[in-house]
């Protein structure tokens, strides 16, 4: 099968589990057989452009011509079976999809957030779940500054939903959504259910799993409130020692507070940002990886590699998390935004049947989110938009 990959990749400061996520499977594709193309912008080539260009540039954020043309140029000359979209925004935009319809090639979606609903894609604001602009056209996310906390800088993103709506939902011969929950909320909202399938995200198998209890109680990811970085401390200090120590590695808008809320204390440390391999290591030897997001979050790739180690999950109980970890077996699911329930069950999952949990996660892993059914899931849909039966 030949495959167009199209991806506006985010900023290589600020790390991207959507990129991380496109990678993997073009390197899953490639390595099952497949020959894969990739049509990509980088967000960091904004930064090197003159003045001129970036001022026109919120201007081609609904629509950019000379991106239609190029793509269509690159379809003619390479003919691929299928083009796989994930991220359009800015410099791609959906013009990519009148290219596509141009030349007669079906395009699949990879819906790695809520933007076809939502300007930002969160379904977040001031710090609560946000469904004020869903099935209306996004004016509170305009009044709101939802992009950025601006409301300029969100008025080409909200113009674009509104334009493209109708092209995105018609153009797209199949939308995979990386979880249930987001693809329950998304055909709520209007989305065609017949294009909506769910094929989650995988993780690599991480060639070894926890031996023994564990040693600390992990955070890994984005330092922000959406993220539960605040909630987090209020909820380990509720706790008053559970005999393990909070471990937090990441980065971002919090992560001063973090660290000073860290600073001289013998029971929390706060490494900022690891390697790939110093990830995982954090991981195989944590005792709980805990995960308490207060949006709705659409996947949840921290919880997947924890369960793929053989180490259990304290999970906020929304969103994705809900199928994700099975209160009780893989883990344990928390009242959202609580920090008196997250106290109790990060208590509870530090406890006696820690090891049992984390055997089940490893179980559950094995049956749903290996490369294996990772790659079954990602062809079948391919075969699926181009209406060639299944093998």
């Amino acid at each position: 099968m030949k495959v167009l990959v199209v991806h506006n990749r985010y900023r290589a400061e600020q790390p991207s589990g959507e990129n991380n996520v496109v990678d993997q499977e073009v390197a899953l594709l490639a390595g099952a057989g497949h020959e894969v193309g990739l049509f990509e912008r980088r967000s960091d080539e904004i930064a090197g452009m003159s003045l001129p260009r970036k001022a026109v540039l919120p201007l081609k954020v609904p629509w950019n011509r000379a991106v239609r043309a190029e793509l269509a140029r690159r379809l003619h000359d390479d003919r691929p079976d299928v083009v796989h979209l994930h991220n359009t925004f800015p410099l791609l935009s959906p013009s990519v999809l009148a290219a596509c319809a141009d030349a007669g090639v079906p395009a699949v979606a990879t819906l790695h957030n809520y933007t076809q609903i939502c300007a930002p894609g969160t379904l977040y604001r001031d710090g609560h779940v946000c469904t004020d602009c869903v099935g209306r056209a996004p004016v509170p996310a305009v009044r709101h500054g939802c992009y950025r906390g601006s409301a300029l800088a969100t008025v080409p993103v909200a113009a674009s939903l509104v334009l493209n709506r109708k092209r995105w939902w018609s153009g797209v011969s199949r939308f995979f959504c990386i979880s249930g929950a987001q693809r329950e909320t998304l055909v709520a909202a209007g989305m065609p259910a017949e294009r909506l399938v769910v094929k989650h995200n995988f993780v690599e198998d991480p060639g070894k799993t926890r031996t023994g209890a564990g040693e600390h109680v992990l955070f890994l990811g984005r330092i922000t409130a959406e993220k539960g970085a605040g909630l987090l401390m209020a909820a380990w200090d509720r706790l008053g020692g559970i005999g393990l120590p909070l471990v937090i590695a990441g980065a971002g808008p919090m992560q001063e507070e973090v660290g000073r809320w860290a600073h001289g204390r013998a029971d929390v440390s706060y490494l900022g940002l690891r390697s790939k391999q110093e990830c995982r290591d954090l991981i195989a030897r944590a005792n709980t990886v805990v995960a308490p997001s207060t949006w709705l979050e659409t996947f949840g790739l921290v919880i997947v590699e924890a369960m793929a180690a053989g180490v259990p999950t304290v999970a906020a109980a929304h969103g994705a998390f809900r199928e994700l970890v099975e209160d009780g077996v893989t883990g344990l699911l928390h009242e959202p935004g609580d920090p008196s329930s997250l106290a109790d069950r990060l208590r509870e999952a530090t406890g006696d049947r820690n090891q049992e949990m984390g055997r089940a996660a490893r179980l559950a892993y094995e049956k749903d989110f290996t490369p294996e059914v990772g790659l079954d899931r990602l062809v079948g849909g391919y075969r699926a938009a181009m209406g060639v039966p299944a093998e």
